[in-house]
């Protein structure tokens, strides 16, 4: 704990008068009566911190379940925002919160500190040797943690505990606004309750919509205008840009946040059962139906059923789907009976469906049924900076599981991130930041305690967003002529022919190294006649 007696001179060793103390508050007290962003008081609050009492870096952190989510940073890389910290992986965090006053730690504890390795501008010299921590209580309840933390172990020797006492009050009266904005938002008991339904189910998942961009945010308000809606909602994107994440967040914030939300991944299927896990069967309708069986339809009732790459839905199936749709109305394989269901249909797909249909594909009258409000989710490459919030996620969930007390990016980890143009968006940087950490773990097993991943870990090519990767030869010779969709075919069946090769016509193995579920890969095979 900080000593309670008070002295007069900041770290620094310059007087701390009231009137220094007071210019420094002042402009935090006007900020409470301006209409500014979450964000920007935030910002404000840290800035005001790092002013009253110098140190390399502050942080802002809200207390969700058993997490801690950083709010704003001052100092600190910019992946920390991403990243989520257990407050029982990390002691240092439990025992801040455990007291109602500041803590300060020794230099020489042995308690592990959660920042160590990022703090901005300290190449070579990574551990934190100050740490103060500071809880916030709203209500009466704890709310989070307000850190500040210097690389010097004798930087708050000298701290002002009577001027820190007060800036702690107005940090509390700072959030205590943004909550009351927030709240007042809200308008209406049926929107608390759905954002209540979104708290809890983010805190149960481990995973979050995550971003700052225009792009992230856009898609957000998106999700929040349709969700409160019972509109079929048909969500468009490449291959890993996370639209399961936005089904789960459109079910979430809707008014059926209360009821089931089923999944079904309509790739991972063989034709012949598709039917029967949508609407189920009853005893005897085919070889191995030994008992009724209820499809997710059925399952899904009152509330929400996502249907992901709805277009390797077979042209019956879509057929029947659509009679659900019109009416409500199902039966179970092998039954003359009649199931009334009030499901809400969200679907997603990779694929271009108005193609499709033109292609003779899929039913142009099911697709305008699924295309009633289309959500697109952007690729990683239009979000910026979001890569480097997702890494701080990956970074996170990877320190845990590989029991390291930090994980870090190195500069040119960070610079080989924003240049890359993910393909395969964010399921690939999950893959990437999980392959890389091990490797690299693998290679530096005498230093375990903090681990820096460069860009040599990650063997990612210089291709600046913006730029496609260079396609084989022979197909950029053939598509010069031909429409896109042919060029794309061709570049798939390239795509596939060269991973055969690689992996002596194991289809499996080509499922794995393509990132493509293996159903999903036979499909693809028989589309572009391979199979």
């Amino acid at each position: 704990m900080v000593d309670s007696t008070l002295v007069k001179k900041t770290p620094d060793g310059v007087d701390l008068t009231a009137e220094a103390l007071l210019d420094a508050l002042t402009p935090l007290i006007l900020d409470l009566s301006r209409d500014l962003s979450d964000r920007e008081r935030y910002r404000r609050l840290l800035s005001s911190l790092r002013t009253l009492f110098p140190g390399d870096a502050a942080a802002l952190l809200r207390l969700e379940g058993d997490t801690l989510v950083p709010l704003a940073i001052d100092g600190l890389s910019s992946d920390t925002l991403g990243r989520r910290f257990r407050v029982g992986d990390h002691p240092r965090f439990e025992r801040l919160l455990s007291r109602p006053e500041p803590t300060r730690f020794a230099a020489d504890s042995d308690l592990p500190d959660p920042y160590d390795g990022l703090v901005q501008g300290v190449p070579g010299k990574l551990e934190v040797h100050d740490c103060l921590g500071c809880p916030l209580f709203i209500r009466g309840r704890p709310w989070g943690l307000l850190t500040l933390d210097a690389l010097d172990p004798a930087r708050f020797d000298a701290i002002d505990m009577a001027s820190l006492r007060a800036f702690l009050g107005l940090a509390a009266a700072t959030v205590s606004v943004v909550e009351r904005i927030d709240t007042l938002a809200r308008s209406g008991e049926e929107a608390r309750l759905r954002a209540e339904a979104y708290r809890q189910a983010s805190s149960q998942s481990r995973r979050e919509l995550i971003g700052s961009s225009d792009a992230h945010h856009h898609m957000i308000k998106e999700i929040e205008v349709v969700a409160a809606s019972d509109l079929t909602v048909l969500i468009t994107g490449e291959t890993g840009v996370g639209k399961e994440l936005v089904a789960n967040a459109i079910h979430a914030l809707s008014p059926r946040a209360n009821k089931p939300l089923v999944s079904l991944n309509c790739a991972a299927l063989p034709d012949t059962l598709v039917e029967s896990e949508l609407f189920g069967h009853v005893r005897g309708a085919f070889s191995g139906a030994s008992s009724d069986r209820r499809g997710k339809f059925e399952l899904a009732d009152g509330g929400t059923i996502f249907l992901d790459e709805v277009g390797e839905l077979p042209l019956a199936v879509q057929a029947k789907l659509l009679r659900v749709l019109q009416n409500g109305q199902l039966q179970r394989i092998g039954s003359d009976h009649e199931h009334k269901v009030d499901v809400r249909l969200i679907t997603a797909t990779n694929r271009d469906l108005a193609e499709e249909v033109r292609a003779g594909r899929f039913r142009a009258d099911f697709y305008h049924r699924l295309s009633v409000y289309p959500l697109r989710v952007p690729p990683l490459r239009e979000r910026g900076r979001d890569v480097l919030l997702l890494a701080g996620f990956f970074l996170e969930e990877n320190r845990s599981r590989l029991g390291l007390l930090s994980l870090r990016l190195a500069a040119d980890a960070q610079a080989a991130l924003l240049r890359y143009p993910w393909p395969g968006n964010v399921r690939e940087l999950e893959h990437l930041i999980g392959r890389s950490a091990l490797k690299a773990l693998a290679a530096n097993r005498e230093h375990r305690r903090i681990l820096t991943l460069s860009a040599a870990d990650f063997a990612l090519s210089d291709t600046p967003h913006g730029e496609k990767s260079p396609a084989p030869a022979d197909v950029t010779q053939k598509s010069g002529a031909k429409d896109f969709r042919s060029a794309v075919t061709e570049f798939e069946r390239s795509v596939v022919l060269d991973a055969l090769a690689r992996n002596e016509q194991n289809w499996a193995a080509v499922a794995r190294e393509l990132g493509l579920d293996r159903a999903n890969l036979n499909r693809l095979a028989r589309r572009l006649g391979l199979k």
